[in-house]
């Protein structure tokens, strides 16, 4: 793990991020010049080799700077993230690919997703309706993606379709698709908590027609691939949650110092500090099951149950603490320039992001019995 890369994260999120993750909170949408400086630190190509234009970290490093970018905005580091995990599988696949669009990703001129959720469909991936079919020089997509990280800016997406009949895993495909393609049509995704630094959108996908290469997994290989990434992003999901709790805790610490009430600082009303000790507590816990994820990950052991394990864990601290320490703060921690109403909005939307938490939590149960028996 390289400390001064991760220096240069904190002095990017910390400097550049925070100071205009305020607005989009409120619904402005971040400057591309922001994605161009996050490609010059090397953001987007962690773990990319350095033969292939990366940095050519590990797991762990890409875990804790996606942490540390967070604490500034949850939303900006998901969508950053989402470029680079395509420019790593990208590089995995095969060198045509890669030669075409890895200059555009790595640099920051083209946003990238993963296409899994569709509507009525998120955590139940088998059952997805998208379908491929084999037409004359490759295939023919049809159907719709919906709530998709950079969706509604992405060029380019690996998407899953079913090559076979709806609820078979083992039809399942992985396709790129340059969704600037005839009969791909995008939208943007918006609700009560902003969406912009996400980039949520969906698309329809209309008689796309692919060569035969843009097959990246092919039916029987693209289900157990994905639940293998699914780990990985359950795992650095946990640790970005860890972020926006540690984030409430440095922003709480500071004002409490020099906000009286009383007459004495907040931090020395006993009721005050262990209310933040508290949260202190339950981050720490939340941050032990995390590393043990990633652990898990970097050494490419199983990491179904430890994912999960720490995803639960992190998603329900996030949930739990940040409006604690939100009533610390009291009114003043409305205020945009501290970053806990858009940290509450994070945390239930890291809820539902690679699995929903209550879908978790059975899934666990059923992983722990079997490792019992």
């Amino acid at each position: 793990m390289s400390q001064a890369f991760l220096d240069q994260v904190a002095h990017f999120a910390k400097g550049r991020v925070a100071a205009e993750a305020a607005a989009w909170s409120i619904g402005a949408a971040p400057e591309p010049a922001l994605y161009h400086e996050a490609a010059a630190l090397g953001l987007l190509g962690i773990e990319v080799p350095e033969e292939m234009g990366g940095r050519g970290f590990g797991f762990a490093t890409r875990a804790v700077a996606l942490e540390v970018l967070a604490g500034a905005d949850f939303g900006f580091a998901m969508s950053l993230v989402n470029t680079h995990n395509i420019a790593l599988r990208l590089c995995e696949v095969g060198q045509d690919a890669a030669a075409q669009y890895l200059p555009d990703l790595l640099s920051g001129r083209m946003h990238a997703c993963t296409a899994l959720t569709e509507p009525g469909t998120g955590s139940d991936f088998a059952a997805i309706r998208t379908t491929a079919r084999q037409v004359a020089g490759g295939w023919e997509i049809e159907g719709e993606k919906a709530w998709i990280i950079n969706g509604r800016q992405a060029g380019l997406s690996i998407v899953y379709a079913q090559c076979a009949e709806v609820g078979d895993s083992d039809g399942i495909a992985a396709f790129l698709v340059d969704l600037n393609a005839p009969g791909v049509t995008r939208y943007a995704i918006d609700s009560a908590f902003s969406q912009t630094s996400l980039g949520t959108g969906g698309f329809y996908l209309s008689g796309v027609k692919l060569p035969h290469e843009a097959m990246l997994a092919a039916p029987g290989t693209a289900f157990k691939a994905i639940l293998k990434e699914i780990n990985a992003a359950r795992t650095y999901v946990a640790a970005m949650c860890n972020g926006l709790v540690q984030a409430a805790l440095d922003s709480a610490a500071a004002y409490s110092a020099e906000r009286c009430s009383f007459g004495k600082p907040l931090n020395a009303i006993p009721r005050w500090q262990t209310e933040f000790e508290a949260a202190q507590a339950a981050l720490m816990q939340a941050r032990r099951a995390t590393e043990q994820a990633v652990e898990k990950v970097a050494q490419g052991a199983d990491a179904q149950l430890a994912a999960a394990e720490a995803k639960i864990s992190s998603v329900s601290c996030a949930q739990a603490q940040l409006p604690r320490l939100l009533q610390l703060m009291g009114a003043e921690g409305l205020r945009p320039e501290h970053p806990f109403t858009r940290h509450i909005a994070a945390a239930q939307m890291a809820g539902f992001t690679d699995g929903a938490t209550n879908i978790l939590k059975d899934r666990v149960a059923r992983l722990t019995a079997r490792k019992e028996s």
